[in-house]
């Protein structure tokens, strides 16, 4: 009850001073386990995605937003596990493993979970190479795939750091992709590839991004 009192509060405030445009709100199953697969341009991506989604949206966060210490650190550990985070710690050697458990946890309660196919953030507002995470998580639950595009929202914190800018903001959601046809096969690496790829190409034409076809975290290394 708390969570939803949250959730109405700010995404009042939301709607007030970003106005948003949501997209395709219906494409989202009222029930059962559903992955949400977008792109990420700036910090408050997972914040905006779970006030415009009805159901509640979880999400993989880093531990050190909830582990510090002080009244501030109370406070931010309050806020993100108010909007879905769960923390993990993903700098660690096994980050990668703990992420995909605790999704397919999420999933198999037959909840919302939302995933940057991407791993981190855009360097530059192109969309990049897919990892497989995603194709191991529907694989192995079954749930739906459902696309979605953040457009606007790095004017909003360019950057993914100082305090955000007011400005308008757009939401898109395509029809859920079904890939029980690779059911049994989330082992095979060609069939993993497929489907992060087919993934991407529906993030792509919702968001309009130029995509490029490597790595975005091989980018922010070379730079």
């Amino acid at each position: 009850m708390f969570r939803i009192l949250i959730k109405a509060f700010l995404g009042l405030l939301m709607r007030v001073l970003y106005r948003p445009r949501v997209e395709g709100h219906e494409h989202i199953p009222g029930t059962g386990p559903v992955v949400l697969a977008g792109n990420h341009l700036t910090f408050v991506d997972s914040m905006f995605l779970g006030l415009v989604v009805k159901r509640p949206v979880f999400f993989i966060g880093k531990d050190e937003y909830v582990t510090g210490k002080g009244l501030k650190g109370r406070l931010m550990a309050w806020f993100f596990t108010s909007v879905g985070m769960i923390p993990v710690d993903r700098d660690g050697g096994r980050g990668g493993v703990a992420a995909l458990m605790t999704g397919r946890r999420i999933l198999e309660e037959g909840r919302v979970f939302a995933i940057y196919p991407e791993g981190t953030r855009s360097p530059d507002g192109r969309l990049y190479r897919a990892r497989t995470g995603v194709a191991r998580l529907t694989l192995m639950t079954g749930a739906p795939v459902v696309p979605f595009a953040m457009v606007g929202t790095e004017k909003i914190q360019p950057g993914g750091s100082g305090r955000p800018r007011i400005a308008r903001f757009t939401v898109r959601f395509a029809a859920p992709l079904d890939f029980s046809r690779y059911e049994g096969m989330d082992r095979d690496r060609y069939v993993l590839r497929a489907v992060a790829d087919e993934v991407m190409s529906e993030v792509m034409r919702l968001s309009g991004q130029e995509y490029v076809d490597v790595y975005a975290t091989k980018v922010k290394a070379a730079a």
